[in-house]
Order: structure tokens, then sequence, then C-alpha cells
């Protein structure tokens, strides 16, 4: 078998970086500015060893944009190059200096590039790349480095007063939108906002008043004296928030925080600030939103970085699916990047990172709850959206969000799964021996049916969120012996199912034609069942059966069309009301007889609020016609 080296045409090297190297174009500047940090980062890191003298002070990146002269300049103040190394770094591609400074200095040194790639992307929006650089090293002379998108490359000497680098780039014809200011000022902010030295992107003019003086009594006061000033436009905050210890903060901190990242939104509920050094490194702050019902809208709001660089806001593959509506920031050198930083590699530092997030999620929950119930309850319309998406996606956080989870019954009041099972244990326990619990969607639209369950002793939850279908499912599964039934699924005496039989007070030639005339009027979808109920129950009553009811939702959640599933009930007609016989027994004309089912099936919809407009209508002409 023969063997031999796979040979790479560097003719075809340039097409490719500049078509396929990078998902987005606009991460040109995103490279270079971190090539350029790097640069900064490496020299610091030599002053702090001793190995660099001299004054570095000044550790300030600059962004020039010359509309005129077609260039848009990343200028360092960093470690530069010599001859040799910019032949070395620049003529190679995919040889990086970064790597090799990290496995030189090991934990002193914070470098955002591995790849060696980065300073290729400025061919992507560049038909020229000009180079030049200045080694930190005593009586380095300076260096310039042409090259216009080919394997042939010009160098040379330059002139520069400073240690650093100045990457040139001559932007192309089909690239002049990067000539712009607010373009480059929209990308910076976008990639570079929390870098850890300055960026300067110009100057801005700041606005302050001049101290008015005092003036005496009755006086009226001059108008302050504006003073516009010059400074420094830098775009960055070198010292975001997750960097530091949370021993230091105070909460208005994080709020202004918050605020820094979403002008926008509403205070957040509370916060998690993380920081672990082991088995990987990890920084960021996490907020509660209010999500007010909204959960399609919060997604994609958690920021990761790596070393203060931006990657993306799609962070699915190291958040669990159920903490993506939260918001903030995660930092992370440890998170796998491919080439272009966009998308995340297969690992097992993923799948730790999910973890343990989860589970600092999970512990910061607990200890709200535990510290102060009552706030943590007044909370629970906006947090419950995250705890039961959590129980539903995620089995472990399920173990874990068993202590704080809550329910709350149509009273308003809140109990946790083991509080509630023991509440319902005596008036809802089934002939199967199952505990039954009662809830309604719409505590308001279901009023009627709940205070006809609440009548004869049975408690009643509200499920009203979108999240609490699947809540339900999962609750089933795992909670022992327990089932949930919705308030309409049933006769009030049948929502428990016990073994005690109510006398039935007509005949059975009477139930047959009862159920006749129900049957002629009521719809479609509708069918008809005469039992014998409470005296006091109400004549007519419509339920739907609970596991009909799921299935039809549950194909209407995956996207099939509604009309698929028709809305199937049953009209349950009570014999022992006293209504029923008076308005259809001992009614002998056959179309009043049916006009007096009609209204009664006609007040069982609107006890449920089923009625149509022209129903309605019906209804309340019937009503008046009979006061």
């Amino acid at each position: 078998m023969q063997k031999g080296n796979i040979s790479v045409q560097t003719e075809n090297i340039f097409p490719i970086i500049k078509k396929f190297l990078y998902s987005d174009q606009e991460i040109f500047l995103r490279e270079l500015v971190s090539n350029a940090t790097d640069a900064t980062s490496k020299l610091a890191t030599l002053a702090r060893k001793g190995e660099a003298k001299g004054d570095y002070s000044d550790k300030t990146i600059d962004i020039v944009v010359d509309k005129e002269a077609g260039t848009l300049t990343i200028r360092d103040r960093g470690i530069g190059m010599t001859e040799e190394e910019v032949k070395k770094y620049l003529n190679q591609v995919a040889l990086s200096s970064a790597q090799e400074f990290v496995d030189k200095y090991q934990d002193d040194a914070s470098i955002i590039g591995h790849f060696g790639l980065g300073f290729y992307s400025a061919f992507m929006v560049a038909d020229k790349v000009e180079v030049v650089t200045k080694s930190y090293r005593e009586d380095a002379a300076a260096v310039r480095w042409i090259c216009e998108g080919d394997p042939s490359y010009e160098i040379g000497e330059a002139e520069r007063d400073m240690q650093g680098t100045d990457v040139i780039l001559h932007i192309s014809e089909d690239s002049k939108q990067y000539l712009e200011e607010e373009e480059i000022e929209a990308l910076l902010m976008k990639y570079c906002r929390f870098l850890p030295y300055p960026i300067r992107f110009g100057t801005k003019t700041e606005t302050t008043y001049a101290d008015v003086p005092e003036v005496a009594e009755g006086e009226e006061a001059p108008e302050p004296e504006k003073i516009e000033t010059e400074v420094d436009n830098i775009i960055n905050n070198t010292d975001p928030l997750w960097k530091k210890s949370p021993a230091d903060l105070t909460d208005e901190d994080y709020k202004a925080f918050y605020r820094e990242l979403y002008p926008m939104g509403e205070p957040p509920m509370f916060w998690i600030h993380l920081n672990i050094d082991y088995p990987f490194h990890l920084t960021g702050i996490l907020y509660f939103p209010k999500v007010s019902g909204r959960m399609e809208l919060q997604r994609n709001k958690i920021q990761l970085y790596s070393n203060q660089v931006y990657v993306t806001d799609n962070v699915s593959d190291i958040v669990p699916e159920f903490l993506t509506l939260l918001h903030g920031v995660i930092d992370s050198p440890d998170i796998p990047l491919n080439v272009s930083r966009s998308y995340l590699q297969a690992d097992t530092n993923v799948k730790k990172i999910t973890g343990y997030i989860t589970k600092k999620v999970a512990e910061k929950l607990n200890s709200l709850f535990k510290e102060d119930r009552k706030a943590y309850e007044e909370k629970w319309a906006d947090l419950g959206v995250f705890v039961k998406y959590g129980m539903v996606s995620d089995d472990k956080f399920y173990d874990r969000a068993k202590k704080f989870t809550l329910l709350e019954n149509t009273e308003g009041k809140f109990f946790t799964l083991e509080e509630y099972r023991e509440r319902i244990k005596e008036q809802q326990t089934d002939k199967y021996d199952r505990l039954v619990a009662i809830y309604t969607a719409d505590a308001d639209r279901q009023h009627t049916l709940v205070e006809a369950a609440r009548d004869r002793g049975l408690d009643v939850l509200k499920f009203e969120h979108a999240i609490d279908a699947p809540t339900i499912q999962s609750l089933e599964q795992k909670e022992d012996k327990m089932t949930f039934v919705r308030v309409d699924s049933a006769t009030p005496d049948q929502l428990v199912q016990k073994d005690e039989e109510k006398e039935n007070l007509l005949s059975d030639e009477e139930r047959e034609t009862i159920s006749s005339v129900f049957s002629g009027v009521v719809d479609s979808t509708g069918s008809v069942e005469v039992k014998p109920l409470d005296v006091q129950d109400a004549p007519v009553q419509i339920v739907r059966n609970e596991f009909m009811r799921r299935m039809k939702e549950m194909q209407m959640m995956q996207g099939m069309n509604a009309d698929m599933f028709p809305d199937s009930y049953q009209v349950v007609v009570n014999g022992n009301n006293p209504l029923i016989k008076e308005r259809l027994l001992d009614v002998e004309d056959e179309a009043t007889r049916t006009d007096n089912a009609k209204y009664l099936y006609q007040l069982a919809k609107l006890s449920q609020q089923m009625l149509s407009g022209a129903e309605l209508k019906a209804f309340i002409d019937r009503s008046l016609k009979n006061m």
C-alpha cells in the first residue's frame, strides 16, 4: 500500500476563504478585532512577567473608517510582529500564533484565537490587505506586508512609531457597506461590546451643562450654559458584570446590567450568577424575565460569549430548551466552537455545562421558595412557565422541581405536590384508589362548573396556560396514583368516580321520551344521555370526555387542522330534576315540548359559553317572553 501527503493548491485557497470559511461575511470584523485583543493580551502577559519592558498602559484598539481612501483599519498597541514572525504567521494558513502562546504561558494567557484562520476573513470583504506592524522587542523594525487575495505577497520596511499592528482593508466594490460608520458601529456593538480592552471608534459629542449661579429670591434663574465636548467613542464595556464577584455586586448592579443588555425590557424577577472553574470554566448571569404567557416571544435572548467575544444568541445546544426562555449571558472559553465560531461542536463539555446550568437554576428556585414562600407565590404566574416547561422536558429537573412546584386552586391558594395530595386525599380518592385532581382551563368561563364542583366539597385547580396540558400529562405519568380531570369532563357527581348509585325517578319509557326529544335539538356532534343526578343539579349539563378532548388538543398542538376533530360532547339530562318532568313529560304539545328542550339545552350551553350569536339571541328572546 502506497503512502503520501495530500497537496493543497494555494491558488484555490483564497476563493474558498472568501466564500466558505465563515457563515456570515460580517464576522470578519469580529475576527480581526479578536486578533487585536489577543495581541494586546499577549503584551500584557509579557509585561506582567517582566519579559516586556516599557510603558504599555495604553491598550486601546482603534477602528478607523476612511471612506475617501476606501479603507477600514483595525489598529492595536499589542505585541506586534517581527519580519520573521510576519512570514511565519501570515504566509502560512492555519498556523496559530495564539495557540503557541497559550502552550508556552498556560494559565497566564487569556487568548481568544485557536485556528490561525481569523486573519484571512479580511479577504471576504477586501481586494487588498495591508499589515503594518512593529514588534515590542527592542530595536525591532516596522514591517509592511501586502496581499491582494492571491498566493503572492509583498513584504518590506515600514514606518510606525509604536509597537502593535495596523490591519488595513481596502474594501472591495461589493462590500462598500463596511465603509459606512453606522454599519461598523452596529457590528462592533454586536460582536465586541464586552471585549476586555477599550475599542475606540472615533469620537462623539457629549453634552453637559454649567452650574447655574444662585439668584436672589424672586429673580428668574438664567438658562444653564450648554457645554459640548468631543470625547473618545469607546463602544465597549471592558469589565462586564459577569466577570465580577457576586459578593461585590448589589441588586441595582444586576438590574443596571439587564438594562444595558435589554434597554426596552421589563425589569427581571431575579437572576442567577454562574461562576465555575472545574471541570470547565464558565461564568455568566441568567435573568428570569416576566413572560406574561408569551413563551414564543422570549427565546434567543441568552447571549453566548467565548472570552468576552460574542458567538451567538442561539444557545439551544448548551442550555436546556426550557431555559432558552431566560435572558442573559453565558461566557466560557471551553465551549467547543467550529472555525467560524458560529456553531457548537459535539463535545462532552457541552453536556456538562448543560447539566450544571440546570442544577444551578433548580438550586436558585428552591432557595427562593424556602426563603420567602409568599414572594415566590406572588411570582408563580411567571415562574410557573419555566418550572413546568422544565418538568415536561427534563427528567432530572422534574425530580428537583417537585419540591418547589406549586399548584394554585380557584381560591388563590398555593400548594406543593405533596401538600395537595394530602389536601384532597379524603374527598377526592376514587373507587380505583386514585387521587383525582380537578382543574379548570378558564376559571371565568367555567365559573358555573367550578362552583358546582366546589358545592360538593371538591377542590378545583387552575391550569390556564398553554404549558399546562403537557404538564398534566407529565404529572400523571410520574406521580403515583394521581389523575387529572377537567371540570367539564363529567357531571359534578362523577368527577370523582365512586360506587354510589342514585335512585332513578323516571321509568324506562319516560327516559326514552326525554332522550328522543333532546336528540332532535342537540347538534350533530353531541350525544344524549338521561341520568339520575341529584335533584338540585342542573336539568341539562354538557360534558366532554377527558381522553377524547386531550387527543384533539394534542393533535391541534402538532399543527393539525382543528376541523379534522369535531368538538364532540355529551348532553346529560338530569332525569331527577323537577323541571324535566314539568317542562317535557307533563307537556302534551310536541312543539312546546321541543321548544322547552331547546331552551334548556341552550341554558346548558350558555353556562359553558358555547352559544353562537344566533343561539344567544334566541335564548334571550325566549327568556324575555317567559318573564
